[in-house]
C-alpha cells in the first residue's frame, strides 16, 4: 500500500462518526413488523449495549423523532422528514411516476420502481391498482432482494465480485414453499435472468403473488429496475411475459432517455 493510500484510509477513519451510525442502527431497528420495542429489545436488534441504546431512544424523543408510552418506543411522524428530504432533493421519483402509471392503465395491474439498497430493494416510486400483498407497499418499503423481481433482475446486473459478495453473505430464507433457498440454483436462475432481460418470481415472496422485472440502464449500469405485480388467482404464470413485458420493457427504454 503506498503512503497516500495509508493517508487516505485513516482520514476516512477520522470522519467516520460511530455515534452517527448507531443512532441510524436505532431507526432502523423499527419496521413494519416491529413497530413498537422496548430498550431491551432495541439493545438486542442493534447490537448495542442497553446504555447506549437508552441515550439514543431518550434523543429521539426528546427531537420528537420518537414516542414513549413508558414502555415501549415508536417512531413519530416526524420521522417523514428524513425520507422526505430524500423525495425533495431528487427528481428521480417525478420522473418515474408517469411511466408507471402508463404501465398501470396498459395493464390494469400494480407497477413499481426500486432500487437496491444494501441486500434489500426499497421502493421509489409505485402506482398501485388495488393492494395485492398481505402487507402495504408505498414508497420506501423495503423488501428482501433475493425473492422479488425488482431483486434479482438488479443483482443480475450487478458486477461478478458485488453480487458473490452479496451471496457469501446473505441467506436466502424460504417466504414460502417455492421460494429457491439454495445458492447454486439461485446462481443459475440469475444467469437466466441476465441473459434474457427480465425476472419472474412466482409466489416465492408471498403466496397468490407474481411480479415481473425488468432493469432500467443509467449509463451502462443497472441501479433501478420496473416491475408489474398480479395476483395469481388472476394472472396464470404462463402469460406473465405476453401480458406485462411489452409495456415494461417500452417504459424502460423510454426511460433510459429521460432520466
Amino acid at each position: 500500500m503506498h503512503p497516500q493510500d495509508t493517508d487516505k484510509q485513516d482520514g476516512e477513519d477520522r470522519d467516520f462518526v460511530a455515534s452517527l451510525e448507531k443512532g441510524l442502527l436505532v431507526i432502523e431497528a423499527f419496521d413494519a413488523n416491529r413497530p413498537r420495542l422496548t430498550l431491551s429489545d432495541v439493545a438486542k436488534i442493534t447490537g448495542i449495549t442497553r446504555a447506549a441504546a437508552r441515550r439514543y431512544l431518550r434523543t429521539l424523543t426528546k427531537l420528537h423523532y420518537a414516542d414513549f408510552d413508558g414502555r415501549y418506543f415508536s417512531l413519530s411522524p416526524r420521522i417523514l422528514r428524513l425520507g422526505y428530504a430524500y423525495l425533495s432533493s431528487t427528481a428521480l421519483a417525478t420522473r418515474l411516476q408517469p411511466f408507471l402509471e402508463r404501465i398501470s392503465e396498459e395493464t390494469g395491474e400494480s407497477s413499481s420502481a426500486a432500487v437496491l439498497d444494501g441486500d434489500d430493494i426499497v421502493y421509489i416510486a409505485r402506482s398501485a391498482t388495488r393492494r395485492i400483498m398481505s402487507i402495504g407497499l408505498g414508497v420506501g418499503s423495503r423488501l428482501p432482494a433475493y425473492c422479488t423481481s425488482l431483486g434479482r433482475v438488479i443483482l443480475a446486473h450487478q458486477p461478478m465480485e458485488a453480487f458473490e459478495a452479496y451471496l457469501g453473505r446473505v441467506r436466502l430464507e424460504p417466504r414460502t414453499p417455492k421460494t429457491i433457498t439454495n445458492k447454486d440454483e439461485f446462481r443459475r436462475i440469475l444467469e437466466i435472468t441476465r441473459q434474457q432481460g427480465y425476472a419472474i418470481v412466482n409466489e416465492e415472496l408471498e403466496f397468490g403473488l407474481r411480479s415481473i422485472a425488468v432493469p432500467l440502464a443509467q449509463n451502462g449500469q443497472v441501479t433501478i429496475a420496473l416491475n408489474v405485480s398480479a395476483q395469481a388467482a388472476r394472472v396464470p404464470a404462463s402469460e406473465m411475459e405476453e401480458r406485462f413485458l411489452p409495456a415494461l420493457r417500452a417504459a424502460s427504454e423510454a426511460l433510459r432517455y429521460t432520466l
